[in-house]
């Protein structure tokens, strides 16, 4: 099965997301997942639900302590690398990276109401947006760019929940060439960006006021 981000002819149906999820809770409820048995599980679209997958606690959010940042760095990898047409390679202490304990089995019940939202309204559309290679790579450029802010280790509450919707919406539209979810993804990495903007203005002026304070 083809393993990029939206074939040209899809052989058959792909499986919806939420099937998968609830299958990897099944698979993984008695022991933990390394990454290499979750890439196996998804087959042939591995990666790019991949990306969607490890976004997805973070777009609800669900308290996963810790786990923003390899995560995000995780999507950041394969993302950059898919960008530039390349089949994405992950060293094997990475491969062998296990997700936190009771990842999927509280991930699919809290998850399973956005993930049905989202297929019952993705459908290829806008194909301007989908169809060229350089526009494709543009788009995994900006959800790596997104991925990294997940992975940034911001202790304040939304720092996680834009930039994971960012990299759902655009890994949902690249995924089924869904150009609306394309553009709306654009929208949650901008929000991201003047969060993360205004949020390290509030840190700065509070540590200069402070500064001043300490020094009279």
């Amino acid at each position: 099965m083809n393993t990029t981000l939206a074939p040209s002819v899809p052989r058959s149906r792909p499986r919806p997301l939420s099937e998968q999820l609830r299958d990897l809770r099944t698979t993984f409820s008695d022991h933990p997942a390394t990454l290499q048995e979750i890439i196996v599980a998804l087959e042939g679209r591995a990666f790019a639900l991949l990306m969607i997958l490890f976004a997805l606690p973070f777009a609800a959010p669900i308290s996963l302590p810790g786990s923003s940042t390899p995560l995000g760095l995780i999507i950041a990898v394969i993302a950059v690398q898919l960008a530039f047409g390349r089949l994405p390679w992950l060293p094997r202490r990475v491969r062998q990276w296990r997700v936190p304990p009771g990842f999927f089995a509280r991930v699919v019940p809290m998850t399973q109401r956005i993930v049905r939202a989202l297929e019952r309204v993705l459908h290829p559309r806008w194909p301007k947006l989908t169809d060229s290679a350089l526009l494709r790579g543009a788009h995994l450029l900006t959800l790596c760019a997104a991925a990294l802010l997940l992975a940034l280790p911001i202790p304040f509450p939304f720092s996680n929940t834009f930039p994971a919707w960012a990299i759902l919406l655009l890994g949902c539209g690249l995924l089924e060439r869904d150009g609306v979810f394309i553009a709306t993804g654009y929208l949650a990495f901008a929000a991201s960006l003047v969060f993360v903007t205004l949020l390290g203005g509030a840190i700065s002026e509070a540590l200069a006021h402070t500064w001043h304070w300490l020094v009279g």
